[in-house]
């Protein structure tokens, strides 16, 4: 089961919206992860990058306070770190080079965030 595969993987969460965020720390703890964040603009989220050694994968909103996050996934993907999109944006409005990320669409479902994380960290 890809969810098994969270259990002591460190999780970078960005989202700005507060109980979503919550619910998203809530819900990855509850599956063994530990949660970095969760952080509610872009400029946090880069810089929880930059501090933390080791990232196994990150799920992060598409728009945080009207920016786009495309900044901290680039800086992921350098990194290698599988990353997972949550958004309400349609496949067209996500840029080309960030279509191969897996994607959640919103309003979230956190089995369906675990299981895209646990497979994104299976590949």
């Amino acid at each position: 089961m890809p969810e098994a595969r969270l259990r002591n993987c460190r999780i970078l969460v960005a989202e700005d919206e507060y109980l979503l965020a919550e619910e998203m720390r809530e819900g990855l703890e509850d599956s063994g992860a530990l949660v970095l964040g969760p952080a509610a603009t872009v400029e946090q989220a880069l810089h929880l990058i930059a501090a933390e050694a080791k990232i196994d994968a990150a799920v992060l909103d598409v728009n945080l306070r009207n920016k786009e996050i495309y900044p901290a996934v680039d800086a992921l993907v350098e990194r290698g770190v599988p990353t997972v999109l949550t958004t309400g944006y349609g496949p067209s409005e996500i840029p080309e080079r960030f279509r191969h990320v897996p994607r959640c669409e919103k309003p979230v479902n956190m089995k369906l965030v675990r299981r895209a994380i646990g497979q994104a960290l299976g590949s």
